[in-house]
């Protein structure tokens, strides 16, 4: 238990060890972007680190990072496929981002310091841990872009119509400034326990 939940807290990857953050900052425009990055992570992490600690000890040292991410551009490649499949409208707003996940820090991170030193049962948790503790920090500094930049949430309107929205919130300046907040408000809560 203390292996998943690790990462929806105290190791948070976006919030406490600022990993990933290009998708983080590039696509939490809004809500639907961050839920459907994060559950193409989810994905990626999960299944990834089940085949990495499934062959952990047949990877010759020398080219585990080459092995590892090679099994994580394949699982990558299925999300690409099957977003551009079923939810073209969603590839194309994620465009390119869905493919950096193959570099993304938190996958390849998990993969080599957690997955290729633990059982298979331990790794899947982990990951699992991992990655839901990602995809909330996308939903949440998403919905707070989305709420503050357009006045809805998943595109249900929750601001009165005379709200003017802060267009700086769904600019990249925005994630930049959300992220920050985000980044101390979790720092403060910390530091009160």
């Amino acid at each position: 238990m203390k292996n998943f939940l690790k990462g929806l807290w105290k190791e948070h990857p976006v919030f406490r060890q600022l990993l990933g953050l290009c998708p983080t900052l590039a696509v939490t425009t809004t809500a639907k972007n961050g839920l459907y990055m994060g559950m193409a992570v989810i994905f990626v992490l999960v299944f990834s680190c089940l085949i990495v600690s499934l062959i952990k000890k047949i990877v010759p040292n020398q080219v585990r990072i080459a092995v590892y991410t090679v099994i994580i551009a394949t699982f990558v490649t299925i999300v690409d496929i099957f977003f551009k499949a079923y939810i073209p409208e969603m590839s194309k707003e994620l465009g390119p981002y869905i493919p950096l996940i193959i570099v993304n820090c938190i996958i390849l991170g998990r993969c080599e310091a957690f997955a290729s030193k633990n059982s298979v049962g331990k790794s899947l948790i982990d990951a699992l841990g991992m990655s839901l503790g990602f995809t909330w920090g996308l939903f949440l500094l998403a919905s707070i872009r989305e709420l503050l930049g357009n006045g809805t949430i998943l595109g249900i309107t929750l601001l009165p119509s005379g709200y003017n929205p802060l267009i700086v919130m769904i600019l990249p300046a925005g994630a930049f400034l959300v992220l920050g907040f985000l980044v101390a408000l979790m720092n403060k809560i910390e530091q009160a326990k």
